[in-house]
């Protein structure tokens, strides 16, 4: 009996040994056969594995000598991003924890076309400025998610750098890689072709110019939405037409606005913007939807989802806490926990009453009376800045004039990080 002890010991210790000694001949000893932080949020990977022999995303993360390299781009249309956008960069997030490289595109030369995905109509084209400005604020929101001080870990790249570039031999040559009948099958084209609504020939050109991001950045994986589908698999045609290993694609949900029905978009008033106060944030997730907790809960946060709590309005208070924690810091969390506790449920935003204002009057003028400037220029230079936002929306004219009190009423005004005020009648 002693020595079947002994043998399953000794059994036990040189599996151990081999374990270890395999990690280390690795090259990368962060890497871990546990893949739940994977798979979590994550629709769909692909391509899929056709026989036992096909290589997977797991299979390539295991065999790897080196870090891979993890490709999410964005495109600076706006000037803000709600948390829907933020699903993505927290996968992004995930991979840099693992010890992979986290490549950043800033589509800062796509972004002057658009994206046409969903689109019925083509989008308006952006000046290089307007693409600058909003690229500086997307950076500043997505820092509380990405590590940005380990060295190694995080490239923020330009797509001008290599797009801007192109020759129209490499632009033919791109060309060449695509029909028109597969174009007209991506998501929106085919519908607004039958509809009569007119498809620009240069729309057809932004799959090809992110697919190319792909090889420029050499990607092993592109994180996207599940409406970016296409995009990725172009990405996976043009490394194999340039004699890449083609990257694999992983496609993360779209969330589902805190009205319970549609995405989240600014455009529907559905969203939780990145940027928005701590007590406003923390007042729409205490609102959301019961059927949607789980989904927020798994796409928003890293808490285990088999230790939530049983009662939906304690899952919605852990909701709006954990969030508002990762953005603004615990001392922020606490405070809105407390001020929507105590019935001050915007997180102690001071209010000013419009009723003494006469309208219509101008946004720096209102800035200068509810003492967020000390004067009226002082406003204006402000907007300037881009440092003034209305509801979490940034305001750049200076010449922006408000008809009425009702355009104003209940909103938060806001002057750099730590200035607001709510706008009362």
């Amino acid at each position: 009996m002693a020595d079947e002890k002994a043998d399953k010991l000794q059994v036990f210790i040189t599996n151990l040994t081999s374990n270890v000694q395999n990690i280390a001949n690795s090259g990368f000893s962060s890497m871990t056969p546990d893949f739940a932080w994977l798979r979590r949020g994550v629709v769909e990977v692909f391509p899929q594995p056709t026989d036992v022999n096909s290589e997977t995303l797991e299979k390539r993360l295991v065999t790897t000598n080196q870090p891979l390299r993890i490709k999410l781009g964005i495109d600076p249309t706006g000037t803000d991003i709600h948390l829907g956008h933020s699903i993505p960069v927290r996968k992004l997030r995930g991979f840099q924890d693992a010890g992979h490289i986290a490549v950043l595109i800033i589509g800062d030369f796509t972004a002057r076309i658009g994206d046409p995905t969903g689109k019925s109509e083509v989008r308006r084209q952006l000046t290089e400025a307007d693409v600058a400005q909003n690229a500086q604020t997307y950076l500043d929101q997505v820092r509380p998610i990405l590590d940005f001080d380990t060295p190694g870990r995080l490239e923020v790249r330009y797509n001008s750098e290599w797009l801007s570039k192109l020759n129209l031999e490499k632009i033919l040559e791109l060309l060449s890689t695509m029909t028109v009948g597969q174009m007209l099958a991506k998501e929106g084209f085919a519908d607004r072709y039958k509809k009569e609504n007119p498809i620009f020939i240069h729309e057809f050109l932004y799959p090809l110019m992110q697919g190319f991001d792909s090889v420029a950045v050499e990607a092993d994986v592109e994180l996207g939405g599940t409406d970016q589908k296409f995009n990725i698999a172009v990405g996976r045609d043009l490394q194999r037409h340039f004699g890449q290993k083609p990257q694999f694609g992983m496609l993360m949900p779209i969330l589902i606005g805190t009205d319970g029905v549609q995405k989240m978009s600014k455009s529907l008033g559905n969203y939780i913007g990145l940027s928005e106060h701590p007590g406003q944030k923390y007042q729409k997730l205490q609102g959301v939807p019961d059927n949607l907790l789980k989904e927020y809960f798994e796409l928003l946060t890293d808490l285990p989802l088999d230790q939530l709590p049983e009662n939906p309005r304690d899952r919605q208070t852990l909701l709006a806490y954990e969030v508002v924690k990762q953005y603004h810091g615990e001392q922020a969390a606490q405070e809105a926990k407390v001020a929507a506790q105590s019935g001050g449920m915007e997180g102690a935003v001071p209010e000013f009453s419009l009723a003494e204002v006469s309208h219509p009057t101008k946004l720096a003028y209102i800035l200068n009376v509810t003492g967020l400037c000390k004067s009226t220029g002082e406003g204006k230079r402000k907007i300037q800045e881009g440092g003034v936002r209305l509801d979490g929306d940034r305001i750049t004219d200076v010449d922006t004039t408000f008809a009425s009190v009702a355009e104003l009423q209940g909103k938060v005004l806001q002057v750099g990080k730590n200035k607001f005020v709510r706008l009362v009648p």
